[in-house]
């Protein structure tokens, strides 16, 4: 696999396993074009946190992508900490002592939502948004560890509250809401 375009370090074929599972068990008929719509540059990303807003245009069709990437829990972090001695240079070998100390830094998408028909959880584009951030993370290793929110939690601050991303209905004070403030 020397001639691999995606995922050519450890930090990047991460990425690529989100697309290409080791546990399938036949081939996905979408990522030859995925591949294609990456390798040509048709996918166009925003990174902004965890998130990540794609937009791909592919012949007369464009798409908008969404990809949300899990935070690291609490404790991965501080082992994460304790095991890299310098974050600004992970390379394969970093990778390797982080698998060996028990700590895998593979992501995990906490959702995926796509613009187009297909109406699925992994379509063509989503496909093709992780393979444009595999050859980013073969670029620059850090962003594997930045989308994964790595560098905004600290092991010595309190954790932060999450935002919901809903609000439900029972919460809301209908007194409070259509009242104005003053």
């Amino acid at each position: 696999m020397a001639d691999n375009e995606f995922g050519y370090t450890a930090w990047g074929m991460d990425w690529v396993r989100l697309a290409e599972p080791l546990s399938r068990t036949r081939p996905e008929p979408l990522l030859p074009r995925a591949r294609s719509i990456a390798r040509n540059d048709g996918v166009r990303l925003e990174i902004e946190g965890r998130a990540v807003r794609a937009h791909l245009h592919r012949g007369g069709q464009a798409s908008i992508t969404h990809v949300e990437v899990a935070p690291l829990s609490r404790a991965a972090v501080t082992a994460l900490v304790h095991t890299i001695p310098d974050p600004t240079v992970l390379t394969d070998e970093t990778h390797r002592a982080l698998l060996d100390a028990g700590h895998s830094p593979a992501p995990t998408l906490a959702s995926t939502d796509c613009s187009c028909s297909a109406r699925s959880a992994h379509c063509l584009h989503v496909f093709a948004v992780l393979y444009a951030l595999a050859r980013r993370v073969d670029e620059n290793p850090r962003l594997a560890l930045e989308l994964q929110g790595y560098f905004d939690d600290h092991p010595d601050s309190e954790a932060p509250a999450q935002e919901p991303r809903w609000t439900s209905m029972h919460t809301l004070d209908p007194d409070r809401f259509f009242t104005p403030a003053t």
